[in-house]
């Protein structure tokens, strides 16, 4: 199973992250119903390990925020751009989650995640787009944002790849305490 943790998009964030989806040679952008912010990555684990994650998941007890969306920005270099990607504004509440999220994956009996947390929804994967093209782009959008929402819970999802690109199954949610 390839799982992963993540915060799913109401719609209304959706539909305002996908007022960006255009205008970039070589973006392949992300469906809207795809549309999420990752809190852990998984990957491959087989049954058993997903059954301790949920467990461990179901222990989880974090208040609700609000979360916005705001700056664009790319993964990889001058050479090859792979992705382009919005951040979520600085929000401590969203560290708070994701440091719990990522205790209990551990208390899971899985690897602790090596690489620093930089939240983002990935809007377009990228393929030969001239970089000329994307600083434009980038230049255009970089200065907006969405309106906020708020996070009431966090999701494990299973990714199913096929030659359409990948679907994403709710597996489980999680509710977050509310005020």
């Amino acid at each position: 199973m390839r799982l992963f943790v993540a915060i799913a998009l109401p719609d209304e964030a959706r539909a305002a992250l996908g007022r960006f989806a255009s205008g970039l040679p070589g973006a392949r952008w992300i469906p809207p119903e795809n549309l999420h912010l990752t809190l852990r990555f998984l990957g491959e684990i087989d049954r058993g390990e997903a059954e301790d994650l949920d467990a461990a998941l179901s222990t989880i007890h974090a208040p609700a925020f609000t979360l916005a969306f705001d700056g664009l920005g790319t993964f990889g270099n001058d050479r090859a751009q792979r992705a382009l990607w919005m951040g979520a504004a600085a929000n401590s509440m969203l560290d708070h989650l994701h440091g719990k999220v990522e205790s209990a994956t551990v208390r899971s009996g899985l690897p602790s995640e090596r690489r620093k947390f930089k939240p983002h929804v990935t809007l377009a994967r990228l393929k030969n787009t001239p970089i000329e093209r994307l600083r434009e782009y980038l230049t255009l959008h970089g200065g907006i944002a969405t309106p906020s929402f708020e996070v009431q819970a966090f999701t494990l999802f299973q990714s199913h790849l096929g030659e359409e690109g990948a679907r994403y199954e709710a597996l489980a949610e999680y509710p977050l305490l509310l005020p």
